[in-house]
């Protein structure tokens, strides 16, 4: 019997390494799914958008769905992951906004509405963190 073909071969990639493909496959069928809801159903999108940004919201909600979805691309590839990841950043930091000027608009809400348009500001900062672990992977 030939014991050598029975080991099992080692993974090449080290954990960190899949754990980092892990987070970056989870990110990119997150912002899959949202780019395309910003199609599918644009309207609670708009409201995100800030009045004083140029040209209208359904414009900037399918822009930054388009973003959402080449984002998503990019991660999903291993050759382009890092530049996913960059890239990522940029668009977590880009709607950054949106979230800023939703928590302004439900300030006299029903606390609960408060909360959850609060707690998308600090989100930003956890995701943005991933998205840069995943370019330096």
């Amino acid at each position: 019997v030939d014991t050598e073909r029975m080991r099992p071969t080692p993974d090449p990639a080290p954990a960190g390494r899949r754990a980092c493909d892990s987070s970056a496959r989870r990110m990119s069928a997150a912002l899959a799914a949202m780019g395309v809801l910003h199609f599918v159903r644009p309207e609670p999108f708009d409201g995100l958008i800030p009045p004083f940004l140029p040209g209208s919201a359904r414009a900037w909600t399918h822009g930054s769905g388009v973003a959402e979805l080449a984002v998503a691309g990019l991660l999903a590839v291993p050759r382009t992951r890092r530049a996913g990841g960059r890239a990522a950043q940029a668009l977590f930091l880009g709607v950054w906004p949106g979230n800023a000027w939703m928590a302004w608009r439900w300030r006299r809400r029903p606390w609960p509405a408060q909360l959850v348009s609060l707690g998308r500001l600090p989100l930003q900062v956890p995701l943005i963190r991933a998205a840069g672990r995943v370019a330096r992977s």
